[in-house]
């Protein structure tokens, strides 16, 4: 049957068929270690106490009605305070946008901002902008990264590619890698956006910076970097991308926040009204409630990330183990987010059936199936197929199934000839 142009060349999410898997076998009894998700169990992580019984009085309390379009003025003045207290930057709560976690409002800046046959730079790996990119019928500018540089995109890598282009896609941390820009890369990066839209006319788009910093207060040591902080004239052209989902293990609680400049936050609150993407009432209450005292999120947040920080480290540990007997893997030490990012170099061999592991799609299932353990290949993220790394997210498993994990990682690689 005929759909769609867009619905029939839409690519499915290659994670999702991994997870797909993994809960097949996982009915029919089998102990996988699942590394794929990008989320939380909420058994092992669960959300902050007080933000649920938030939650459940203000179900209690019939607050089940549509909430304003742009969010309930509560939150969006508790998060101007927080982002005043917590990154010094000014947004009033005019100037920030409520919704249904990150995802509607990433959405909503490429389809405010860019028309069919626009240019949007993007490195890769990074999570879905091919994704957004195909769903606005851009002209997708994908920028490969390096090892070197922690997978980052450098103002060397960019600078080819920024003129006449409308949007520029970072986030730091970085989904999939968990590493992060130092203030040197981004500074260098915002130099070059500013520069670029000093070259252009009034009738002429700007180029505007997309960043996401959903990861922001989940950092190990190092600091966290944002544009406008670095650059007080990048406030006329980045839209941020914020919110709960991560910070307080909250993936499906469904609060996010944007804030940037004014004309493009109205455009996204004005589309999103036609899609419904709000968060729920009562979430909202619950979180503009639990953020009136910043001590709530800070004590929160810091047991929350060293336990994330420990199951990283187990994990890291456990990979450079391995590749101290000879195995051909390695790993890249984390710095903020979930995940760990891992080079496991056996596309080419041979499995003892004799079948060849031609790409790392091969190399995931034939994991998940000999050692029960799932990956993430960086080809979900825009890199090629051939390319031997892989995203292991840590919110789904506690330390102690990590470490009964790598044994048998380590022996279904050796079984690899």
């Amino acid at each position: 049957m005929k759909v769609s142009k867009l619905a029939a060349n839409l690519i499915g999410s290659e994670i999702v068929k991994i997870g797909n898997e993994v809960n097949d076998l996982k009915a029919k009894g089998a102990e996988i270690a699942n590394l794929t998700i990008g989320d939380l169990n909420s058994n092992i992580y669960p959300i902050p106490a007080l933000l649920k019984e938030e939650i459940q009085k203000a179900y209690q309390n019939n607050l089940t009605n549509y909430p304003p379009a742009n969010g309930l003025l509560s939150l969006r003045k508790e998060v101007s305070k927080d982002l005043k207290k917590r990154w010094n930057l000014d947004y009033s709560p005019e100037d920030i946008l409520i919704t249904a976690g990150s995802r509607p409002l990433i959405y909503a800046v490429y389809k405010t901002i860019v028309d069919e046959g626009d240019k949007v730079v993007y490195p890769t790996p990074s999570w879905n902008n091919n994704h957004y990119a195909y769903l606005t019928s851009a002209n997708a500018v994908e920028v490969k990264t390096k090892p070197e540089t922690n997978f980052l995109p450098t103002a060397d890598d960019l600078r080819p590619h920024l003129d006449g282009a409308v949007l520029l896609a970072l986030c730091s941390p970085l989904n999939p890698t968990g590493t992060m820009f130092t203030k040197e890369q981004l500074s260098e990066i915002c130099e070059l956006v500013i520069a670029e839209n000093k070259k252009r006319g009034e009738n002429e788009k700007p180029l505007y910076l997309m960043y996401d910093q959903i990861y922001s207060c989940l950092t190990f040591g190092a600091e966290h970097v944002d544009p406008v902080s670095l650059f007080p004239e990048m406030k006329d052209y980045t839209i941020y991308i914020d919110g709960i989902s991560k910070c307080l293990a909250a993936t499906g609680v469904r609060v996010g926040w944007g804030f940037g400049p004014a004309h493009i936050l109205d455009k996204m609150k004005a589309l999103l009204t036609h899609v419904g993407a709000w968060a729920p009432k009562p979430e909202q209450e619950a979180t503009a409630k639990f953020y009136e005292n910043s001590e709530n999120v800070d004590t929160f947040v810091e047991d929350f990330k060293g336990k994330l920080e420990e199951s990283l480290k187990v994990l890291h540990n456990g990979v450079q183990d391995l590749k101290g007997k000879g195995l051909a893997v390695d790993s890249i030490e984390p710095m903020g987010a979930l995940y760990l990012t891992i080079k496991l170099n056996y596309i080419g061999k041979t499995k003892p059936d004799g079948a060849v592991i031609e790409n790392s799609s091969d190399l995931v299932f034939y994991l998940i199936n000999e050692a029960g353990v799932a990956l993430v290949p960086f080809s979900a993220f825009g890199e090629d197929k051939s390319e031997p790394w892989f995203r292991a997210s840590v919110g789904g498993l506690a330390t102690d199934e990590i470490k009964v994990m790598l044994p048998k990682l380590e022996s279904a690689l050796n079984n690899l000839k």
